[in-house]
């Protein structure tokens, strides 16, 4: 690491690594830099070739090279003609290869090697790893390697089951991680099409809400004869290079590659002399709440995401010089898109330039948002609007300013950048030059539960499961050598007509996050009456391994037959969000909504950040669901990976439901309040994909974190519901993580996973249910931590209590 820096700069490095002990508001932090950043497109390896290309109108959507087109609508897309082989150095087996490991690595590389080669100290040493984090967004996630692995076993092929542990999203996040050794909160997102632009707004987030001072952001996503099968059957493809907004656009052009940034702090920023590119001054989120893959006509979902990002930001819409559209290039999309700006920017819609980014470089997916977010970044700095490229003729549905073909000088302080997404998924992204009025730094309110929805192998309630815990139930039966629990749910209790597309992590999150709404007391009809307004409930689902039914459903055809089996029925379910955006269009909670997939803590971290959102006043009340179900190939996975049987764990499926409120709504309408949220964390070892700390030293920082944020000390705290899954090494360092925050003699330790099975993602929203419903039942007598771990290194820890006062709920 480098050294060379005056005694003056190591001393404010030194100073740096403490200012976290004296909080986030004393920092003055409202601020969140844009600092670095780093991009790999069919543009080129750099994020300067990135910028010079599009600057300068130039198309890069070519004849695809490395995979076979024929049979598909078109041969084009953004292709990255050189891929670097860096997922060598994460230790991928050497067999196999999966080009969006490759991707995001060498993105990642060039924007922290940007930081270092720009400070005069070196920042990564400067600031504590522990307050670095990394939030990636991907929509294929490892798409590659999971076919490696499926289309290996059904040829009979012997294929190194480490692959499985590339398969998903959160996988991603821990490798990045592991390579420069970053412990602070590790996260992915999958929200599609908009997840590389949500993965950026929920960093700067957690920087401007103290959980983090610098992350490593972004997303990442790669060509497959799967993906580009699915788009097909949607009759989506445009046989020549994209046209956005045009009258002459026949459709998308799909492109692949990565874009990262290092988000930090400002005044850490500054204090290094780091160069200021932009800042991210908010995100907004939304749902249309309307169908699987088109977006809702009026635009009106797609506007609440742009208002509340404009919102959040403390800006006003004539502030905003430019946006970098969604603009795919797709008639329903551009149309809606159109509207959405007027509805958002009103009057001043006309005097904004409007261009996409996806006419030179294609769709890129999951990393579309971050992509389109640094060509946005390096707009506001250059002064200079890229164009719209092969803009041909004005469509009189979108009538806005959109730059045609050539790029044009700017004078402005404020850029937006949008992203919407299958499912009805919204991301909009506020980026400044630095010069606007900074937004007010926000405070958190108290967070409660008031509603529990839930179907596990105990059965349907939280009440059986609890049942199964108090009394030592193992619900899980014996398949062969191992332990499998199923949820038992007949899907004829949803009508025909709802569920005909749905696959069944849609349907049990449907029927839990009913039943929550339910106990919380809360109607949302379809007549839009309701309790409280359905556009201030908002959604976030945390999955820890996906639509894995959907995506074999969609994919095992194509092995067989080729592209024409592809069912265009079957593949907007392949996506991580689908469940959520079932859950928005049923429902009608059209509030900010996203989905979580940090592996086996994604339930745990959906309550995090629902509650982070409805703390600070981004809703009124948000549901927080985990799910994941087992299919027969998912349970051989887990097998080949030698997690279960008797070495391993009993592997289970379930749904979990919460309602959060913020206290003082709660009291308002006299809901019943099960439980308070009262702090959480989320620490990595930094180690890389599947690879944990035996030493415990990430859970009990995870744990010391989360305590310190509840304002709660460790003799206070009086159980500890356990993430103990039955691997030995995992549990180990669990067991040590206890001994050194809670000493010799810990609170009780409960472990609804070695009853219920291990439920992937949801096991912690599980552990937080089967609290609260044991406080309906007698008065608790304080504190309680809840855990999670990811089963790649990052733990969650969240400290819940039992309701007090005048709505506490008690048998």
């Amino acid at each position: 690491m480098r050294t060379n820096g005056t005694e003056d700069q190591r001393a404010d490095g030194a100073r740096a690594r403490t200012d976290r002990s004296s909080g986030y508001a004393a920092a003055g932090c409202e601020r969140v830099s844009v600092v670095s950043v780093g991009a790999i497109t069919s543009q080129g390896p750099t994020a300067k070739d990135l910028w010079d290309g599009v600057v300068h109108g130039r198309v890069a959507i070519r004849e695809v090279e490395h995979l076979d087109m024929s049979g598909f609508r078109t041969a084009i897309a953004g292709e990255v003609q050189a891929v670097p082989r860096l997922s060598d150095t994460i230790g991928y087996p050497a067999a196999a290869s999966d080009r969006a490991y490759d991707f995001v690595l060498s993105a990642a590389e060039e924007a922290m090697g940007a930081v270092t080669a720009s400070g005069v100290v070196d920042v990564r040493e400067s600031i504590d790893p522990t307050r670095w984090g990394v939030v990636i967004g991907t929509c294929n996630a490892g798409l590659l390697s999971a076919r490696s692995w499926y289309v290996g076993r059904r040829e009979g092929r012997a294929v190194d089951p480490r692959v499985l542990t590339y398969v998903t999203p959160q996988a991603i996040a821990e490798a990045v991680a592991g390579v420069y050794g970053l412990q602070g909160p590790v996260l992915s997102l999958n929200t599609a099409c908009a997840a590389g632009a949500n993965a950026l707004g929920h960093a700067a987030d957690l920087i401007r809400w103290g959980q983090a001072d610098a992350i490593l952001a972004g997303g990442t996503d790669a060509l497959s004869d799967v993906l580009v099968a699915g788009f097909n059957a949607l009759e989506s493809l445009s046989p020549r290079p994209a046209a956005p907004y045009s009258r002459n656009r026949e459709g998308l052009s799909l492109g692949e590659g990565s874009g990262m940034v290092v988000l930090m702090r400002s005044d850490l920023a500054a204090r290094f002399a780091l160069p200021h590119i932009a800042e991210i001054a908010a995100l907004g989120l939304s749902a249309d709440g309307y169908h699987p893959t088109a977006p809702r006509p009026d635009g009106s979902g797609a506007s609440r995401a742009i208002g509340a990002a404009v919102d959040a930001a403390a800006i006003g819409t004539a502030e905003v010089g430019y946006v970098n559209g969604h603009g795919t290039g797709t008639p329903k999309n551009d149309a809606a898109e159109t509207l959405a700006m007027r509805r958002a920017f009103g009057a001043d819609a006309d005097d904004i330039a409007v261009s996409s980014t996806k006419s030179m470089i294609g769709h890129l997916l999951g990393a579309a948002g971050a992509v389109e977010a640094i060509v946005t970044a390096r707009a506001l700095a250059e002064q200079v609007v890229p164009p719209t490229a092969n803009y041909g003729e004005v469509d009189p549905v979108c009538d806005l300013d959109y730059v045609p073909n050539d790029s044009r000088p700017m004078s402005a302080s404020v850029a937006v950048s949008n992203n919407f997404a299958f499912g009805g998924a919204n991301a909009t992204l506020v980026l400044t030059d630095g010069t606007t009025t900074a937004p007010a730094v926000e405070t958190a309110e108290q967070v409660v539960i008031t509603g529990i929805g839930a179907l596990s192998s105990a059965g349907e309630g939280i009440d059986a499961a609890l049942d199964a815990v108090l009394h030592r139930r193992s619900t899980t039966v014996a398949v062969g050598d191992d332990r499998i629990g199923r949820v038992p749910f007949d899907p004829a209790r949803i009508p025909a007509k709802v569920r005909r597309r749905m696959d069944r992590p849609a349907m049990l999150s449907l029927v839990t996050a009913r039943a929550a709404l339910d106990d919380a007391g809360i109607d949302v009809p379809a007549d839009g009456g309701t309790t409280i307004d359905a556009e201030r409930i908002g959604t976030v689902l945390g999955t820890g391994i996906g639509p894995m039914e959907a995506m074999e459903a969609f994919a095992a055809p194509l092995f067989d037959r080729g592209p024409t089996a592809a069912s265009p029925a079957v593949f907007p379910n392949t996506v991580y969000n689908a469940a959520t955006g079932q859950v928005c269009m049923n429902l009608g909670t059209v509030g900010p909504t996203t989905t979580v997939t940090t592996g086996h803590t994604a339930g745990g971290a959906a309550i995090v950040y629902a509650a982070d959102l409805l703390g600070r006043g981004r809703a009124d009340a948000m549901l927080a669901i985990g799910v994941d179900t087992l299919t027969d190939t998912v349970i051989d996975a887990y097998r080949d990976l030698g997690l279960t049987g008797a070495r391993g764990y009993a592997l289970s499926e379930a749904a979990v439901s919460l309602v959060l409120e913020r206290s003082a709504d709660a009291r308002r309408r006299g809901a019943p309040i099960l439980a308070r949220l009262l702090g959480h964390a989320i620490a990595s070892d930094g180690l890389g994909v599947a690879r944990t700390d035996v030493t415990g030293a990430g859970v009990a920082r995870a744990i010391r974190s989360a305590l310190d944020a509840a304002g709660v000390a460790a003799d206070e705290v009086v159980a500890v519901y356990s993430a103990a899954s039955g691997v030995a090494a995992a549990d180990r360092g669990e067991a040590a993580a206890l001994a050194d925050v809670f000493g010799a003699t810990p609170p009780p330790i409960v472990d609804p996973q070695a009853l219920l099975g291990v439920p992937m993602g949801v096991g912690p929203a599980v552990s937080v249910a089967v609290a609260a419903a044991s406080w309906r039942r007698w008065d608790a007598l304080g504190p309680t931590v809840i855990l999670g771990d990811s089963g790649g290194g990052t733990h969650l820890a969240l400290v819940i209590a039992p309701a007090t006062g005048e709505t506490a709920v008690s048998a």
